[in-house]
């Protein structure tokens, strides 16, 4: 027989059955917790979790809400979060109407290459703060001292990302 694919879910979760399940739980809610502590909406962090922890990075509402024990409605609020901040996609199913969820490819280095873009704007924004605010001024130190050390820290990503994408080839992994 072939695959076609169209029962994708079904693989994962046959795959997922020969594991410790609580083992994969425990796991993803002590993750998604450490995400929410660092600042993610709760169900966005437990979703995402569960992504990260599935061999294909990707499964449907009802595959979700399954996993976690959550709503429909509640997947749907994580997954719009998710969306919103390119840490996931929606796709469709083939030969469907249902969508799957999918995580990023080359997610981390996409999140902090975002993240760059942030300093770099937070830091233009500081520039003029501290010329606006007068460089002698106390105020306009501090100010462009934040702008140097986004400046900076800028610099130390860029480079650090080309340190990654090379260790990242010795590990073999992409």
């Amino acid at each position: 027989m072939v695959d076609t694919g169209l029962d994708a879910g079904t693989d994962e979760r046959d795959r997922l059955d020969e594991r410790d399940g609580e083992a994969v739980s425990r796991f993803v809610e002590r993750f998604a917790a450490q995400l929410t502590d660092a600042g993610m909406q709760r169900m966005a962090a437990r979703v995402f979790a569960q992504l990260l922890a599935s061999d294909g990075g990707a499964m449907t509402s009802a595959e979700l809400g399954e996993a976690l024990q959550i709503s429909p409605a509640a997947v749907s609020g994580a997954v719009s979060y998710l969306t919103q901040v390119n840490m996931v996609s929606r796709e469709r199913e083939p030969g469907s109407r249902r969508d799957r969820y999918v995580l990023h490819n080359e997610l981390w280095y996409e999140t902090f290459t975002r993240r760059d873009q942030v300093l770099s704007l937070w830091e233009k924004t500081l520039r003029e703060g501290a010329a606006t605010l007068g460089t002698g001024s106390p105020a306009g130190e501090r100010v462009a001292e934040t702008a140097a050390f986004f400046e900076f820290l800028q610099g130390e990503t860029l480079a650090m990302m080309d340190r990654w994408r090379d260790h990242r080839k010795k590990l073999g992994l992409g």
